[in-house]
């Protein structure tokens, strides 16, 4: 079940393993460093989201928490009359370039007969591979520059394109993306 709030989530181990999991990649990936507040500045609010995955069966297989500024895309959507829309992207990881060479042994079940001692060499990132998010944010990232957008400079993972008076959003987190216009 999905809690309504972080009161909530704190009471629940696997919950609470969800949000650390959150913190641990923004340390990972180099979000963010503590400061102290300067002076005349209003810091804006983050909000937890809590979301269960489910298998095909509707079982839950993980919870998911995200940590977003709180508002500001859909605050910004209004103010600019956008239209809104919100999509995952089912298979984001397999989308992946991958740099460097790997290889993985055939899948348990799935031996080919006639190469029984073959590998599959990977072309693109792998579910459970740690580079597997930051190929898909790269793969993406680039489609989005040569499409003539531009990048957030104090959120990355906001693109950004003008076209005449109108004006196209994209704000994406892992495989979450949501996208707004003023003439959809």
């Amino acid at each position: 079940m999905e809690p309504k709030n972080v009161k909530e989530a704190m009471t629940d181990p696997a919950w609470i393993d969800s949000m650390q999991e959150e913190l641990l990649q923004f340390k990972r990936l180099n979000v963010w460093v503590l400061v102290p507040a300067p002076d005349n500045i209003s810091p804006l609010t983050l909000k937890w989201l809590f979301k269960n995955k489910h298998d095909e069966e509707q079982t839950v297989i993980r919870n998911k928490s995200h940590l977003v500024v709180r508002g500001i895309f859909l605050a910004y959507a209004a103010h600019k009359s956008f239209t809104v829309f919100q999509m995952d992207v089912k298979t984001a990881f397999l989308d992946g370039s991958l740099k460097e060479d790997v290889y993985v042994c055939q899948p348990e079940g799935f031996i080919d007969a006639d190469h029984p001692s073959h590998v599959y060499k990977l072309k693109n990132a792998l579910y459970g591979f740690k580079q597997a998010p930051r190929a898909w944010y790269d793969e993406l990232s680039t489609f989005h520059l040569q499409n003539h957008f531009f990048k957030g400079t104090i959120d990355p993972t906001l693109f950004i394109r003008c076209f005449q008076d109108d004006i196209l959003v994209v704000q994406v987190y892992v495989d979450d993306i949501i996208f707004g216009s003023t003439h959809p």
